[in-house]
């Protein structure tokens, strides 16, 4: 039979058709998405490009900075200047207070700290009161000698304390930060003037002895701790607390400094205290210890003194 001219028989074009798609299908699966790796280069500079990577060293930001020898020269130039600027404040510094001394008090340990506050707020079962001192006749760091003065005891203490006040005043609701700052204020006014006072009394009386002003500020300083039991046994306890607690600090604390300035103040060379001016230095060393439970009581009886809270009537 005569097939008429242009027609074509169906079952031979897709016989084609799948010998074409499967001819596609031995190439590989049909992609997805176009794939755009082999497109343009990207930019070789300009904004956005990465930096070059010399020698497949990978750089960190600023790396070019550093490499910069102008920046070096000025990294240089500011750690002299950083250098010179502290010599120069070591210098001042040394002029009114040398750091080295300074930094003898701050030379304590846990082992050291624990020990001072047992003594501190329990005197009366210390026995040995005597300092050791080096070949250089220097008192040994507080660290090694349990006796020697240290400023780290009343430094904290007096910021535990302004913690407790803070709290005292919470519990009576006065309490702001200009209240706080108040007490803080008021705390080294009378401690400037305590200092002030017994410098002005070795002076006046003309009583040499070997009793710095950086010992001074400590044996003084260590009556934050005994104004810190008085303050939690108020929080605690309550007034009657307070009371006791007062009570016993002032006997532990002049008790402590009575046999701690007793070896400073008095000669030891004198077996007679009465003779060659220890007269006096035995008033000083009353002095001294007499101030430390009125200045207790002068720094914390305010606080202690509960205050009822103000009551607002809803009209």
């Amino acid at each position: 039979m005569d097939v008429p001219v242009g027609y074509r028989n169906p079952h031979k074009q897709q016989g084609h058709q799948r010998k074409t798609q499967k001819s596609r299908g031995q190439e590989g699966p049909t992609p997805l998405f176009d794939d755009t790796s082999t497109g343009p280069p990207p930019p070789q500079g300009g904004y956005g490009a990465p930096p070059p990577n010399d020698g497949g060293v990978q750089q960190f930001p600023g790396q070019q900075y550093l490499n910069d020898p102008m920046a070096n020269m000025a990294m240089q130039y500011g750690a002299n200047l950083a250098d010179q600027g502290k010599d120069v404040m070591e210098k001042q510094i040394d002029r009114f207070m040398s750091v080295s001394k300074l930094k003898y008090y701050f030379a304590v340990d846990t082992t050291y700290v624990a020990k001072k506050l047992a003594i501190v707020l329990c005197p009366f079962t210390h026995t040995e009161w005597s300092i050791r001192y080096n070949q250089q006749d220097e008192p040994i760091a507080p660290r090694y000698e349990i006796n020697a003065p240290d400023l780290y005891i009343p430094v904290m203490g007096f910021v535990t304390y302004l913690l407790l006040a803070g709290v005292a005043l919470g519990k009576v609701d006065r309490f702001t930060p200009e209240e706080l700052g108040i007490q803080a204020s008021s705390a080294l006014v009378w401690l400037v003037i305590e200092i002030v006072a017994v410098v002005l009394t070795l002076y006046v009386m003309n009583i040499q002895s070997t009793l710095r002003t950086l010992d001074l500020i400590a044996f003084s300083g260590y009556k934050y701790v005994g104004m810190i039991v008085c303050l939690l046994a108020q929080i605690l306890v309550g007034s009657m607390g307070y009371w006791v607690a007062l009570l016993y600090t002032s006997a532990a604390i002049v008790f402590f400094l009575g046999r701690n300035l007793k070896l400073i103040i008095l000669p030891e060379s004198h077996p007679d205290h009465i003779g060659h001016g220890n007269k006096r230095r035995m008033y000083l060393l009353l002095f001294i210890a007499a101030l430390q439970p009125i200045f207790i009581f002068w720094l914390t009886r305010h606080l202690s003194t509960a205050i009822p809270p103000k009551v607002t009537k809803d009209w």
